[in-house]
């Protein structure tokens, strides 16, 4: 057995065993690709009239929310552009809960409460990460699969790769008139060739997620010094004699310091011991420049960390790089052009277990027909 058939069987049975993952990773990412847009389309409540008076504080917003669910964990209150309301984030892990409540920020008035649970986006992206299964189990199974992925597509551009000029003119383009196995055929390889060098981005990047080795692998590989696990920093506990609540100080600080952010979210002290933590977003539709700061919550004193999810102006290149993993994947650093291309991607990506085992199925059941003239298969023979 030769390499290229050898890189033959390799290619149809990883494609075999993973075709049905893959190609629900790569459906639900291009469902996912723009839920924000639609969101902000249909979800009325999102949004409100800007209006001259001051926006509520955290405490308040605090007490609104908890008032509206009161047997929920409130982890962060997230402010966003005039003309948005405000998010108060109830997530807790174990037991699990997710819920979002939507404030006008200038009135208090609950707007709306989203159980993202029943959310169809968040069922989506459930499917993407965890394939609808517990986390402990899906988890594992998608960062494999996406493994196999990368290596299907190293070995789908080894297999299309001609031996001579002659049958390099079958591998640019599609036989459109020709009977609809080639057609097929023509799809697999010729899609899967122009689009196989940019969906192998999408795969690194999902890669980031999937294995801890593979992040410290790649944040290693460009620079990085940092590193990747967050730690909290702690509050001293001491006592305080300020009058207005802590919480609120740190938001109005950041504020003046941060005129131009987009969002600011503000998360609760879960414990006598947590840092008030804020993050200050900058880009509209984009997280790689985000400013993750820490105040001792009694102090108000900011924290400094040593891992990477640090203040955006202490981040190195490579730190800057790795932290636009998430943007990247999405297609988001690009803005709405990248958006697209990264549904086609993920849309063309879809398509290639179908009519990979098509192919596959195809050759397995042609008839039994020797005759050079009459074998509508000759044609399908990779030379």
């Amino acid at each position: 057995m030769n390499f290229k058939k050898l890189i033959g069987k390799v290619h149809l049975f990883l494609g075999l065993t993973s075709g049905i993952i893959v190609f629900i990773i790569s459906i639900t990412g291009c469902l996912y690709a723009f839920q924000e847009e639609i969101q902000n389309s249909i979800e009325k409540f999102r949004f409100v009239t800007p209006q001259k008076t001051a926006i509520l504080p955290p405490s308040q917003l605090q007490q609104i929310a908890t008032k509206t669910l009161p047997t929920k964990h409130l982890h962060a209150i997230m402010y966003g552009t005039p003309d948005q309301s405000v998010q108060a984030i109830f997530y807790h892990f174990e037991p699990y809960h997710y819920f979002l409540v939507y404030i006008d920020p200038y009135t208090g008035e609950v707007l709306h409460v989203k159980d993202m649970s029943k959310d169809f986006f968040r069922w989506v992206l459930d499917g993407h990460y965890y394939l609808w299964l517990p986390p402990n189990i899906g988890q594992p199974i998608v960062a494999s699969a996406t493994l196999v992925f990368f290596v299907l597509l190293i070995t789908g551009i080894i297999l299309w790769w001609p031996k001579n000029k002659s049958a390099a003119k079958q591998r640019f383009s599609i036989k459109w008139n020709a009977q609809w196995r080639r057609k097929n055929y023509d799809i697999h390889n010729v899609l899967g060739f122009y689009s196989s060098w940019m969906i192998v981005v999408l795969v690194i990047t999902g890669l980031v997620w999937g294995f801890q080795w593979f992040a410290k692998g790649v944040y290693l590989g460009i620079g990085g010094k940092k590193s990747l696990e967050f730690v909290e920093p702690l509050s001293k506990k001491v006592p305080t004699n300020n009058s207005e609540k802590n919480v609120d100080s740190i938001w109005k600080k950041v504020l003046l310091d941060s005129p131009n952010a987009v969002s600011v979210e503000v998360h609760v002290p879960e414990t006598d011991s947590s840092a008030i933590a804020v993050n200050v977003n900058y880009k509209k539709g984009t997280y790689w420049t985000t400013d993750y700061r820490y105040f001792d919550q009694y102090t108000l004193k900011e924290l400094h960390v040593s891992h990477l999810y640090g203040r955006f102006a202490d981040a190195t290149a490579a730190d800057k790089l790795f932290r636009m993993n998430y943007d990247i994947h999405v297609g988001a650093i690009w803005g709405i052009t990248g958006k697209v291309f990264a549904f086609l991607l993920s849309l063309i990506s879809a398509s290639l277990p179908i009519t990979g085992f098509m192919i596959w199925w195809g050759r397995k059941n042609k008839k039994k027909d020797f005759s050079d003239k009459k074998n509508p298969y000759k044609q399908l023979v990779v030379k």
